[in-house]
């Protein structure tokens, strides 16, 4: 397949989803300043709940081994008074040694809590080297009220009507047999039917279903019910085509616009295409040839000026900086190459000011993520260098001085460029957070900043593909909270209207699909209505040699849609809707 990578795998994926909180290791043995030890949890909190058990990853992401690593747990409290009597245990409590990138889990276990008053209780986790804690969190476990103490409860603030997908967070009022309220009580809920929607351990509530429900609360042996109807979410379209074409003997991998000139890539090609958009057809009016089997990748300064073409394949060859005064028919202004041994070339780029950001496909030492500095397009100066640990990287997209890594099976990995919260800048990239339970195949990924929300795709050919939902609003705590998935194929690039909240996904034979993504995310989102449109516009048939649609990358501009396509070119589609 185009970009599919050999990979290892640390910890499973599916189980690094279930645990949820990363620990960021780095060494401390006469390093420099850069290198001092830095641990971090990704969650303030790790809620244990009723089970009263859960498990924390430990990860060293520094570039030496680091040990012995000490978990110490604190006293059990509650309302700022030690517990006699319950504990949390760790175990193991102490980690030998963790080399870079590899990882180890940590299970927390309360004992002692029988007979304690109900509430939430906590306890101080931290992690130690030589003694000295580097970072802290909390652990918090609940003691529920015992069921022959509540009375009743009442369902409140309930609205009467939402549509699919919205979500709205229930609300019950338990009371004892006194009639005053219970506070910290466990509420069930549940719908009746069943199986309109889902509802999470927190009472958020997501209709799949349209129809007349209801919502039942309950808490110990009393209930209450409300009723809800659930409308249908309502935006629905389709894409017209308005022209096509294709290069001879190339296969088209990615594109990118800027005014009137749309500029595609080749898979197993050695060039870039120039191609004027002004009419119905795009007409090719210019390309550039280097040195390289695969030319997979194209992007352009936000004013215009440059562009780079990222090269694979080639002897050295990394990324082509190309000069854009005269936008149809751009010319060489540069090159970035590479002498190390193992380098296989640059898959995908990213540009963001005066530096380029390269998703890199070489062996170690050249893995993993490449800045330089092409503020002198004749002479561009490599910066700095980044590797997750494990896995290959995939793809780089830059925002708000946030680099966000798709690595493949290490997952999705945040980057501090220049946006403050690490003290990074391209110069000193430096990594605040991460999220390795999306399935593997971490392959792209759209940061949206006014919801905090991470489009990320799995480009997973073996299984119906998923795009995955992450909240970084938080950028510290990233979670996945929804998904999307479409059988049959696997998803490829997005692009995001911001504006209208509609996400524009390329999914290889499935084609183009245009999906609502407006308010809060939770579930199932191909459940939820809000699929607006899709098309496979150059007919059925299948990627890979049945010669069908094959959907590469979509970008919107001009109120247009344009795609590129792996065996049809670049097509421009007209979204109505």
């Amino acid at each position: 397949m185009p970009d599919r990578y050999p990979v290892t795998r640390q910890l499973g994926p599916r189980a690094l989803a279930v645990l949820g909180l990363l620990l960021v290791v780095a060494c401390d043995d006469g390093t420099s300043p850069t290198d001092n030890p830095s641990l971090e949890f990704a969650q303030s909190v790790l809620p244990l709940g009723e089970a009263r058990t859960g498990s924390v990853v430990v990860r060293n992401t520094g570039t030496r081994t680091v040990g012995p690593i000490e978990i110490v747990v604190g006293p059990v409290r509650r309302a700022g008074l030690d517990i006699p009597g319950a504990t949390v245990t760790a175990d193991p409590s102490e980690i030998g040694s963790l080399a870079p990138g590899d990882g180890a889990i940590v299970t927390l276990h309360v004992t002692g809590a029988e007979g304690l008053q109900h509430g939430t209780y906590s306890a101080d986790l931290s992690a130690r080297v030589r003694t000295s804690p580097l970072a802290s969190a909390a652990v918090s476990f609940l003691v529920p009220v015992p069921g022959d103490l509540v009375g009743s409860i009442e369902i409140v603030g309930l609205p009467a009507s939402l549509r699919q997908g919205d979500v709205v967070q229930l609300v019950a009022v338990v009371y004892d047999t006194l009639g005053a309220v219970v506070e910290e009580a466990t509420v069930g809920w549940a719908t009746v039917p069943g199986g309109i929607g889902i509802i999470t351990a927190s009472g958020e509530f997501v209709p799949y279903a349209t129809g007349d429900y209801s919502i039942v609360a309950s808490a110990g042996t009393h209930a209450d019910t409300a009723a809800i109807t659930v409308a249908a979410r309502g935006l629905l379209g389709n894409f017209s085509i308005v022209g096509s074409n294709a290069p001879e003997f190339y296969r088209t991998s990615d594109l990118w616009l800027f005014g009137d000139i749309a500029y595609t890539g080749t898979w197993g090609g050695d060039r870039l295409y120039a191609w004027n958009i002004a009419g119905g057809m795009p007409v090719l009016t210019d390309s550039v040839v280097v040195s390289a089997s695969n030319v997979n990748d194209v992007k352009i300064s936000a004013d215009g000026s440059f562009a780079l073409m990222t090269q694979e394949g080639g002897s050295g060859q990394a990324v082509t900086l190309l000069d854009m005064s005269d936008p149809a028919h751009p010319t060489v202004a540069g090159a970035f190459t590479v002498s190390e041994s193992g380098w296989h070339g640059v898959h995908n780029a990213w540009i963001e000011g005066d530096y380029a950001y390269l998703a890199t496909n070489g062996s170690s030492p050249t893995r993993g993520l490449w800045i330089i500095n092409v503020s002198d397009l004749a002479n561009p100066v490599r910066v700095a260098q980044f590797y997750g640990g494990s896995s290959s990287l995939h793809d780089v997209y830059v925002r708000d001085g946030l680099a966000f890594l798709s690595h493949w099976d290490a997952g999705l990995i945040i980057l501090d460029v220049g946006n403050g919260i690490r003290s990074g800048s391209p110069t000193n990239p430096v990594e605040v957070s991460r999220i390795a339970g999306l399935g593997g195949q971490t392959h792209n990924a759209w940061y949206w900043p006014a919801t905090g929300y991470v489009f990320v795709g799995e480009e997973d050919f073996g299984a119906p593909g998923y795009m995955h939902v992450v909240d970084a609003s938080d950028l510290l705590n990233p979670r996945e909270v929804g998904s999307y998935r479409v059988a049959g194929d696997a998803p490829h690039n997005f692009w995001l209207d911001e504006e209208r909240a509609i996400l524009y996904l390329a999914w290889y034979s499935r084609g183009l699909h245009a999906l609502d993504v407006s308010g809060r995310l939770l579930g199932n989102l191909e459940l939820q209505g809000r699929r607006i449109a899709e098309s496979t516009y150059a007919g059925d048939g299948g990627c890979f040699g049945g010669g069908g649609t094959c959907t590469w990358a979509p970008q919107l501009h001009n109120g247009y849609v344009f795609v590129s396509d792996i065996y049809n070119g670049i097509w421009k589609l007209q979204p109505n809707f």
